[in-house]
């Protein structure tokens, strides 16, 4: 019996260090961390010790200092890791207020690291016969592997929006990792990009044959590129094969379509302005009109319904268009490290 509750106890501790790093790594609101069981170990054991092992796992872990969080938000962290320490009164720990030190003598910048690993999936057999064994090893690693993305600390900079993730990407990239067979061995088209994230995580988990990212805005395709490239996927030698493209909605021609030729093409977060949503609708209904081989392209949009109004002015007009939609309903895996506040829905269009 004893040794049962040592193992529990082992895993539980190791449980509380992989969700401290993953919150760490993807800059989590400080309130969501599990405070509750480190709060309890300090009480009960009165030593650092838990504490050095969160540092190693977070702000001593090499991968930080790859990929650091922000300046800001790092010493946040570790300010609020010495209060806890403190109000248990436990012993001083030297790495502890060594980082903190590190930190503060740091230049702040507008922009920071965000990671988020990628645990195994359940699904990921799906893919046994499609995807080379490279990427399956890949999925399948203790961590399942890492996405970083540089992003501003601000949501709205360089008059755009898209140089930070948003939650509609986050609840995408999630589906797809539910459905990988919906890109496995596929040419996938991601309208507006952003930084990154959703390709990256299509490219690293769901074994797409070719994966176009596109945007629109110069800073964001610059950020984009380096994104792409700092996760290794514009190393022609791996699949898949992968670009970054400048693509303005307003004037695609039917060459350059025909160039790209996805057969599965997706968006995050792209209906929230009214005053693109018009240019969007009639690009979706030039692709979804244009066969790939015999077969018609798969679109998905996901939203995150900010304004019921605007979305739904969304919706009409795609009915106006011709085009159709239905709700993608039933439970997403809640994979990565971010709130679920918004309504997002994700939507499967036809003609």
């Amino acid at each position: 019996m004893k040794s049962n509750r040592k193992d529990s106890s082992k895993e539980n501790r190791a449980d509380f260090l992989d969700e401290f790093q993953s919150c760490f790594f993807s800059t989590s609101r400080l309130a969501s961390f599990p405070w509750t069981f480190l709060e309890n170990d300090l009480e009960s054991s009165k030593s650092s010790q838990l504490i050095l092992d969160v540092l190693k796992q977070t702000c001593l872990h090499a991968l930080c200092k790859k990929f650091p969080p922000s300046v800001r938000y790092r010493k946040l962290f570790l300010v609020e890791l010495i209060r806890r320490v403190e109000a248990a009164d436990c012993e001083p720990l030297d790495e502890l207020y060594d980082s903190l030190a590190e930190v503060v003598s740091a230049q702040e910048a507008a922009e920071g690291y965000r990671t988020f690993l990628l645990v195994p999936h359940t699904h990921t057999h799906i893919l046994g016969d499609i995807i080379e064994s490279a990427h399956v090893e890949f999925v399948l690693q203790p961590c399942g592997g890492t996405v970083s993305l540089l992003e501003n600390l601000a949501l709205i900079s360089e008059g755009t929006t898209g140089l930070v993730t948003w939650e509609a990407a986050h609840y995408l990239a999630e589906w797809a990792l539910d459905h990988p067979q919906t890109f496995a061995g596929r040419k996938v088209l991601e309208l507006g990009s952003g930084v990154g994230f959703t390709g990256v995580t299509v490219c690293r988990s769901c074994g797409p044959s070719k994966y176009v990212f596109s945007d629109g805005h110069s800073s964001v395709l610059q950020r984009l590129e380096d994104n792409v490239r700092l996760n290794g996927l514009l190393q022609e030698e791996t699949p898949p094969e992968v670009s970054v493209e400048k693509l303005d909605w307003s004037d695609v021609t039917e060459e350059r379509l025909d160039a790209i030729g996805a057969d599965v093409v997706i968006a995050a977060d792209v209906a929230y302005d009214p005053d693109v949503v018009a240019v969007l609708v009639q690009l979706l209904s030039r692709i979804l009109r244009r066969k790939c081989g015999r077969v018609l392209p798969e679109v998905f949009i996901c939203s995150t319904v900010r304004n019921r109004q605007t979305y739904d002015g969304f919706t009409k007009q795609l009915g106006d268009a011709g085009i159709s939609h239905r709700v993608i309903s039933g439970a997403v895996s809640h994979v990565f490290q971010y709130k679920r506040v918004s309504e997002v829905e994700l939507i499967k269009l036809y003609v």
